[in-house]
């Protein structure tokens, strides 16, 4: 198939256009490099199957894609961690709601399938834990995430409002915090922050005392429960992430643990509106999807900490 990726040169897009690639798909990564990074595709950049095209998605799109041939949509463009989507919040919400609005009108005008990359954030600070697909969240509207959660929350409205009035065939995932090679070692979310802060031999911060929690799926995990969800017949939404959840302070630990490093544990203030617990309810996907992560997290840990390594020229 003809597919498009918005995002395709981020972390989880970068990973999501090799595996299309793989399975001999044609694939057109659109991206504006706001925080993906070529040297992600650069692998792919002399395979004839695939295009890099240079967009803002909260911008018009070229009118050359409407007649490319897609079939599916992978819409993952948006800054996703919090010191990218609020170091200009007003373009993340026109990236959150412009964007999802462009690649729909694209998805009807070329009947392409639809698949929205949400996220969990649209659970906010969650009042029922773990939290499953029925539950309509908890969130601050007014805060400095609410560009990010409430932007996702409104993409997700438009989606099912635009396959109500259109028929237009969509897919929703919310997805869970993911981790593995190719993350940003600036982005700011917490697995890279460890990592980073670890082999560097810093101090590894943890905000407030530590017991919030979290769960972490592998990147792998992640890829194959998108391309399961674009592929299967259910719009959703539907979670994707790891089910077990951990502390931020076992995390630190295990990261101290895995990288060998004597770097102590500091604690700062928490951030304003940071989720207390943020667990996935997967029986949905393990039902209908048949999706199920099979990478615990020490050894997600262990194929992550080498690229790392790398990154910061430590090898």
């Amino acid at each position: 198939m003809k597919i498009l990726v918005t995002g395709g040169l981020g972390f989880i897009g970068s990973h999501l256009v090799s595996r299309l690639l793989q399975e001999g798909h044609a694939v057109i990564c659109l991206d504006n490099g706001y925080t993906g990074r070529e040297e992600n595709v650069q692998a792919h950049r002399d395979n004839p199957a695939f295009t890099l095209l240079w967009h803002d998605v909260a911008e018009p799109l070229p009118p050359e894609l409407e007649k490319a041939g897609i079939e599916q949509i992978y819409h993952l463009a948006c800054p996703a961690s919090p010191p990218h989507y609020q170091a200009d919040p007003i373009h993340t919400i026109r990236t959150g709601v412009w964007g999802t609005y462009h690649l729909l009108e694209l998805a009807q005008k070329t009947g392409s399938r639809f698949l929205l990359a949400s996220t969990s954030e649209v659970y906010g600070d969650p009042q029922v834990h773990p939290q499953p697909e029925d539950y309509w969240g908890h969130v601050n509207p007014i805060g400095p995430r609410a560009c990010y959660d409430e932007s996702k929350r409104l993409a997700e409205t438009l989606t099912f409002d635009w396959q109500r009035q259109h028929q237009t065939e969509i897919r929703v995932a919310r997805i869970f915090n993911t981790y593995g090679p190719a993350m940003r070692e600036d982005d700011g979310r917490v697995v890279s922050n460890f990592i980073v802060q670890a082999l560097r031999r810093d101090p590894l911060t943890v905000y407030g005392d530590g017991s919030q929690t979290r769960s972490f799926c592998y990147i792998a995990d992640l890829i194959e429960g998108l391309v399961r969800l674009m592929n299967g017949p259910y719009p959703g939404p539907f979670n994707l992430g790891n089910p077990q959840e951990f502390t931020i302070l076992e995390l630190a630990q295990q990261v101290l643990a895995l990288t060998g490093s004597p770097s102590p544990i500091v604690h700062r203030p928490l951030p304003t509106d940071d989720p207390k617990q943020r667990r996935p309810d997967i029986r949905k996907a393990r039902t209908l999807l048949g999706w199920d992560p099979q990478i615990p997290l020490q050894v997600g840990l262990e194929l992550t900490i080498p690229y790392f390594r790398r990154r910061l020229g430590l090898e």
